[in-house]
């Protein structure tokens, strides 16, 4: 049973560290919160990464994008807390809930501790289903604040994210790529070779592909480029309002598992993901109006002719 709302307190916190994916799907909740808490102050400690992005979304009145710190760097934890106590917060939500983010709460002193919806130990409002690490983030996020007395939580919006892409020199149409991923987990990675299959059968069909990366992914993007030279990579060169904005009016998105193809589900291009057993869709798909998740046990078992098939319709390739 819900525990009950109570009175608006005088300033709000929201902690939401990341990754990129987490935090997108956690932008229906902010607007939730920041729905519920018209009247006060909002801020969010976040982190560097998502800085810009919390600030364009408009749902916050401060944002503290802290490193992230180790434990033994006891100044910068102490500044935290200082920050933190004199915030005047009635209230916090942890969108995070990780060992971290629940840690934050021993930063208030025993009795100036604010109402906390997260799982931290000993907070006035916990997140107890048993089962809430099987869930969905969406999900799991929404019931949470449900149990804080926020019952309404709508889908993540990115209409805010929106910026000047002329600099790009954008072809129309175009699909945008994400071959990569997180370094550590490669068996969430589809073959270059088979993004590059896609590129060229893309191109083909009159739509320029737009590699979209980190500018770690250089090498990566280089490799496809060989073998699909009517290919464009954009490694390095886009911002998370940018990435928005691309998706916003890309024909398709295509990639792997990683955090800008969230960016491309909520930003509402048509868009397929490419899932390993690496991670589980039921607990971190993707979410947005047109999203096909494609399962491969092993992704070097995936063709590109069964991505082929479940991509929206193509324009005709030009005569």
């Amino acid at each position: 049973m819900a525990a009950p709302s109570l009175p608006s307190p005088v300033n709000v916190l929201v902690v939401k560290l990341g990754a990129l994916g987490d935090f997108v799907q956690a932008l229906g909740p902010m607007q939730a919160i920041r729905a519920h808490h018209r009247d006060v102050r909002v801020d969010l400690l976040t982190t560097p990464p998502f800085e810009q992005l919390a600030r364009a979304s408009g749902l916050f009145d401060r944002v503290i994008a802290a490193p992230r710190m180790k434990w033994h760097q006891l100044g910068a934890i102490l500044a935290l807390r200082r920050d933190l106590i004199a915030g005047g917060y009635g209230r916090v939500y942890d969108l995070q809930t990780s060992d971290r983010s629940s840690s934050y709460f021993r930063l208030f002193p025993a009795g100036q501790r604010p109402e906390w919806s997260g799982i931290a130990r000993g907070c006035s409002h916990p997140h107890a289903n048993p089962n809430r690490d099987r869930m969905h983030t969406i999900e799991r996020q929404a019931e949470q604040l449900a149990v804080a007395g926020i019952p309404d939580v709508p889908p993540p919006d990115l209409s805010f994210a929106e910026t000047d892409l002329a600099r790009f020199d954008l072809p129309d149409p175009f699909a945008l790529i994400v071959p990569g991923g997180a370094p550590h987990r490669p068996a969430k990675r589809w073959p270059a070779a088979r993004f590059a299959a896609l590129a060229n059968h893309l191109a083909g069909r009159g739509l320029t592909p737009m590699l979209i990366g980190g500018p770690d992914e250089l090498a990566l993007h280089a490799d496809i480029l060989a073998a699909a030279p009517r290919a464009r990579s954009l490694a390095g060169a886009t911002s998370l309002l940018d990435l928005a904005a691309l998706a916003r009016r890309a024909a398709l998105a295509v990639g792997n598992d990683t955090g800008p193809m969230h960016v491309a589900a909520i930003a509402g291009a048509p868009t397929v993901v490419l899932y390993s057993n690496d991670s589980d869709p039921a607990l971190c798909a993707q979410r947005g109006p047109q999203v096909t998740i494609l399962r491969e046990a092993d992704l070097a078992d995936l063709t590109p002719e069964d991505a082929l098939r479940v991509l929206p319709p193509l324009p005709a390739a030009a005569p």
